[in-house]
C-alpha cells in the first residue's frame, strides 16, 4: 500500500509546524498580511493544517462549497492567491520536502483557486 504525503511527512503535528512557518511569512507579507489582522491565528492554523493535510492524503476533507463559503467574505484576488501559493511553496522547500512532493501540494492548492479567488482587481 502506498504511503500518502500526509503519512510520509509526519501527520498533523508535522504539517501544523509547516503551516505555522507559512503563516510567519504570510503575516509579514505586504500582499497578504492585512488579511490576518484581528484573526484568531491558532484557529486559522488548525483549519489550514487540516486543509493541507487533506490535500496530502490525510483524513480531513473540505468540499469546494465549504472552501467557497469560508473565503467568500475575504475578497481574495488573484494576486493574493499567487502570493499565498508562493509563500507556501517557499515554506515547503525550506522544510526540505521532496521537490516532486512540493509540486504535488502546490498543484493541489492551485486546483482550488476558482473557489478561493472571489475578487477581481483591475
Amino acid at each position: 500500500m502506498a504511503v500518502s504525503l500526509f503519512q510520509k511527512y509526519g501527520g498533523f503535528g508535522a504539517i501544523s509546524k509547516l503551516i505555522m512557518a507559512f503563516y510567519d511569512k504570510a503575516v509579514e507579507s505586504d500582499v497578504i498580511g492585512d488579511y490576518f489582522e484581528g484573526v484568531d491565528m491558532r484557529r486559522l492554523v488548525d483549519h489550514q493544517t487540516k486543509f493541507i493535510s487533506a490535500l496530502m492524503g490525510g483524513p480531513a476533507s473540505y468540499t469546494d462549497d465549504a472552501l467557497r463559503q469560508s473565503h467568500a467574505r475575504l475578497a481574495i484576488d488573484k494576486r493574493a492567491f499567487e502570493e499565498m501559493a508562493r509563500l507556501l511553496e517557499l515554506t515547503l522547500r525550506e522544510a526540505k520536502l521532496d521537490p516532486a512532493d512540493v509540486e504535488l501540494v502546490i498543484d493541489a492548492v492551485r486546483s482550488k483557486e476558482a473557489v478561493i479567488v472571489t475578487a477581481i482587481k483591475p
